[in-house]
């Protein structure tokens, strides 16, 4: 076997290809303006093109929002969404009556199980200053066990979520945030409970790599029988093991090896994806993902009769109150906020 630990190199496109048991990952970084009085944008919103606004202009997208920046109510089925937001908010809103705001380092893992509406929206709370958004977005996969689990979300808080600090030699500073999963002794808070993350034994890992310039860290090995993968999103291209990765580029690594990491061209930013993979048949119709054709067609119909629930919000593209802190309100109603 070659001693090269890269399998593959990818360029990254505005949806990141990823390996089971992810679907995909996708990475906004948008500088939103200071808000209006709708915490939309306080700029003219002339010449986008509204309800599809995915053209970076001066800096930033509407996406489908036509108010707020964001994604109105739009339903899924069959997996599960973790977005981490490391700059600005994200108003959480869903069919099931359940709400949130977070942001600022925090995560919301959400099971779609058998299914939801929700809708995502970018609240620009600033009215004084500009609203900078950063966050990634990752589809996992469920196996055909749990597809139709019931719906559910996680809120993992910022102050639950470990950052470790790495020094080496040098005393160059590498910073590990570990969103799920294990890396050497640190462990991260338990994902929701029906995710293929949540055993122990998928090796699934969800990982943010900052480094200084000069740098250098060794990722640990995993088992054999993982599936690992680094993008190199923000600064200047990492070397693995000697090799420079170029930079926007994501590198399959092999699993069984320990990998120095170093950053040679200045202060560098990657994510890191890893997990055993599920090993199903894998079928996507827009926001559906199931094993079967027959499996789609029913998630259609099943909307188009039941909505997943509706929709008991007065707006598709509902908003929480400006003064709102960060909250999640589950659809039990249970209240729940970071300490």
């Amino acid at each position: 076997m070659s001693n090269n630990p890269i399998l593959s190199i990818q360029k990254l496109g505005f949806q990141w290809e990823t390996v089971d048991p992810f679907l995909f990952c996708v990475h906004h970084a948008d500088a939103y303006p200071r808000g209006n009085a709708e915490m939309g944008p306080a700029a003219s919103l002339a010449g986008r093109n509204l309800g599809q606004d995915f053209e970076l202009r001066d800096g930033w997208r509407m996406y489908h929002g036509e108010r707020v920046p964001g994604f109105p109510a739009h339903p899924h089925r069959g997996f599960e969404t973790v977005t981490a937001v490391l700059r600005g908010f994200v108003d959480h809103s869903d069919s099931h009556g359940a709400a949130g705001r977070y942001g600022m380092g925090d995560v919301q893992w959400m099971t779609a199980g058998k299914g939801l509406q929700h809708c995502e929206m970018f609240p620009l709370i600033n009215q004084e200053k500009e609203n900078p958004l950063e966050l990634f977005q990752i589809w996992l996969n469920l196996p055909a066990a749990k597809k139709y689990v019931e719906a559910h979300f996680r809120m993992l808080w910022a102050e639950s979520i470990p950052t470790t600090e790495h020094r080496d030699v040098s005393g160059k500073k590498t910073l590990c945030t570990l969103i799920t999963g294990r890396i050497g002794q640190t462990v991260a808070p338990d994902p929701a409970p029906d995710s293929w993350a949540a055993d122990p034994a998928n090796y699934v890992v969800i990982a943010i790599i900052a480094m200084e310039e000069g740098a250098r860290w060794t990722l640990p090995a995993a088992p054999e029988n993982v599936r690992r993968t680094l993008y190199a999103f923000e600064g200047s291209a990492p070397g693995i093991d000697g090799t420079e990765l170029p930079f926007y580029h994501s590198a399959e690594l092999r699993p069984d090896v320990a990998v120095e990491l170093d950053a040679r061209g200045g202060p560098l930013r990657m994510l890191l994806l890893q997990g055993r993979p599920i090993g199903e048949p894998v079928v996507q119709y827009g926001p559906f993902v199931m094993n079967t054709r027959a499996e789609i067609q029913q998630a259609f119909e099943d909307f188009q009769r039941t909505e997943f629930g509706g929709w008991p919000w007065e707006r598709s593209d509902n908003v929480h109150d400006r003064e709102k802190g960060r909250f999640a309100r589950h659809a039990d109603g249970r209240l729940e906020q970071p300490s």
